[in-house]
């Protein structure tokens, strides 16, 4: 019996079922819980499906969080998504239940869970999630919702198919999906669209990126800088990956301040690996796409000079 098969076993044994998704959530964070949930509850209508978590308004378009009390977590299935550490879980009531299943594709440094299902090598947990579907078709039913949340979560964790970890079966996994007949053209159309507050940010970003020769940049957004955008931590998701677009940027990181006056970090790269850099300040992630936090302006400075020096090793490989 494999790890599919056990967590499978445990689905059909439990009435229960609650399903987490880590803080500050991305389009393949709730297409995979939400996907998750979707693909059980047409499957098994007599069980409890729940999906926790914040609701974020800008993710709305996905999908409702459900409010559940303390007790029914009480014999209950746990399953968490797309989650690589503990901390990150949103909704700490994810240890109340009874048992713990952990889905993921993020590197496994902390294998928390009763049964641990990671591949490092899949574009997405949305990708994970119809994998498992597709090997227990015959038992599971897949519809237009299903493929609607599990393709925005591939989309969104794929660059929109630019990033290495796209593979022949990620497309293939897409072609399948989009054979349910769900708005294939609304789902782009919806992550590609910006606020005009994001589109003055993103404007800003570009005349103010910091790019040294060695292809590292980085920008820092103060809250006061926000504030000019009329805009929070949450509306600077859309520009992340702009800095990538620039032809001699390497590695970038973005420094977003937060009320508690620390630093949200975003690194990403093109090619040299960040993740390592993440790990040193409370974060971590995959090679080319990571988050980190600065507690102030000495752990920002601290960050910069270490993505220069992944950047500088970078140029003599």
């Amino acid at each position: 019996m494999d790890i599919q098969e056990e967590i499978f076993n445990q689905i059909k044994k439990y009435n229960r079922i609650v399903i987490h998704r880590h803080q500050r959530p991305d389009p393949d964070a709730i297409g995979s819980q939400m996907g998750l949930a979707t693909i059980l509850r047409n499957s098994f209508p007599h069980k409890q499906i729940k999906a926790v978590g914040k609701q974020i308004d800008g993710l709305s378009w996905l999908g409702s969080m459900d409010q559940i009390d303390n007790d029914f977590f009480d014999d209950a299935l746990v399953i968490v998504v797309d989650t690589a550490n503990q901390p990150r879980v949103d909704d700490r009531r994810y240890i109340n239940g009874s048992e713990m299943v952990k889905i993921d594709h993020h590197p496994n440094d902390d294998s928390f869970g009763d049964l641990v299902w990671v591949e490092e090598s899949a574009s997405s947990s949305s990708e994970l999630i119809y994998d498992f579907y597709d090997r227990f078709s015959d038992q599971l039913t897949f519809d237009k919702e299903a493929a609607r949340l599990l393709y925005a979560g591939i989309v969104g964790d794929t660059g929109r198919f630019l990033y290495p970890d796209t593979s022949a079966h990620t497309h293939e996994v897409v072609a399948k999906m989009m054979q349910t007949g769900f708005d294939v053209v609304g789902v782009n159309q919806t992550l590609d669209s910006i606020s005009e507050p994001v589109a003055r940010l993103s404007a800003y970003v570009y005349e103010n990126l910091n790019i040294e020769k060695n292809g590292a940049a980085h920008i820092v957004l103060t809250n006061d800088i926000l504030e000019k955008f009329e805009l929070k931590d949450a509306g600077t998701a859309g520009i992340v990956s702009l800095p990538g677009r620039i032809e001699n940027v390497k590695c970038w990181a973005i420094f977003v301040e937060q009320q508690d006056h620390s630093y949200r970090v975003r690194l990403r790269s093109k090619g040299p690996v960040i993740n390592e850099l993440a790990k040193k300040h409370d974060g971590g992630g995959h090679p080319l796409a990571s988050g980190a936090k600065a507690a102030n302006q000495a752990e920002i400075d601290e960050i910069i000079l270490q993505l220069s020096e992944i950047a500088n090793r970078n140029e003599d490989n």
